[in-house]
């Protein structure tokens, strides 16, 4: 089983162009599923059957894993199978008539603009990491841009002269995203300042925020610096890096910017996606009316 495991993420690697989160993601859901087929006795792959993949999906519900993170596995196991079929190592796949949980509808958590400048302003201007902690926070809010796509920018992704980053989602699709003055200028003071002092001269890493070893920012270390910073600021409730993507549009629709070019910048496949963030921008479509319709106010 672990063979065909191999075979599948080689080939997701070099076919599919999917960035190293999805790849890793799919690796530790199906290596999880591979070791649940082997304690359930099954020895080849064959020999798995729906009521197998029916008891696997319970488990996962047993150990009280999110609606998101059982369709995520589903949407793994699927692919496995297919593939499998596909290339002719299964005969039968059976994941084809597996159900996908539905998800519970969220309303996104979206912050104050209040809230906001005091996350931007927490940094320590004076030391290099806090400049490009800053320089990571503007961005991140002038942009909606994903932690995964943040952490992926190279300096080659940048230009400050023209106000404007490429973003590369999923390996695949490019959109180029403008960036607001303040960010270019905090992005500037980075570049100036902070990060050739994270640089290593051995090292030359092309990622645009380095940390303190002089590679590539992770995930996982911008997750600990958002955290530390809002907890600073005192700012209630759990912020994360997607806190900020979702001010970002609800705050672009609250001030009248319309929904293509929302779903445009955040690189969303489906315009179904970015209405939730309509519901975020309803309060301020009253004043919107009254203001600009003829007959709004009494005379």
């Amino acid at each position: 089983m672990k063979a065909h495991l191999q075979k599948f993420m080689a080939y997701l690697t070099s076919q599919r162009g999917l960035s190293r989160n999805t790849l890793d993601s799919y690796e530790r859901d199906l290596a999880a599923f591979i070791e649940y087929a082997e304690d359930a006795g099954l020895r080849t792959l064959d020999e798995v059957q729906k009521h197998h993949l029916s008891l696997y999906i319970q488990q996962l519900r047993d150990q009280g894993r999110k609606t998101a993170t059982i369709s995520r596995h589903m949407v793994s196991i699927r692919s496995f199978f297919q593939y499998l079929t596909e290339e002719r190592q299964l005969i039968y796949d059976p994941s084809v008539h597996l159900t996908t949980p539905k998800q519970e509808k969220r309303t996104p958590h979206i912050m104050s603009v209040d809230d906001i400048e005091l996350l931007l302003a927490a940094p320590n201007a004076s030391m290099p990491a806090g400049l490009r902690d800053k320089a990571m926070l503007e961005v991140l809010y002038a942009t909606g841009i994903r932690v995964s796509e943040l952490i992926s920018l190279s300096m080659d992704d940048l230009n400050i002269s023209l106000g404007f980053i490429r973003c590369v989602s999923s390996g695949v699709k490019e959109r180029i995203i403008p960036l607001g003055k303040l960010a270019c200028d905090a992005l500037s003071v980075y570049l100036a300042h902070g990060r050739p002092h994270l640089m290593k001269a051995e090292q030359q890493d092309p990622a645009l925020f380095l940390n303190q070893q002089g590679t590539g920012m992770t995930r996982q270390g911008f997750w600990k610096i958002i955290k530390k910073y809002a907890k600073e600021a005192g700012i209630a409730g759990e912020i994360t890096p997607h806190t900020l993507r979702h001010s970002f549009a609800a705050h672009l629709l609250e001030n009248g910017a319309d929904l293509r070019s929302v779903q445009e910048m955040l690189g969303h496949a489906d315009i179904s996606t970015t209405q939730i963030y309509i519901q975020m921008a309803k309060p301020r479509i009253k004043d919107v009316y009254n203001q600009a319709h003829p007959r709004a106010k009494a005379k």
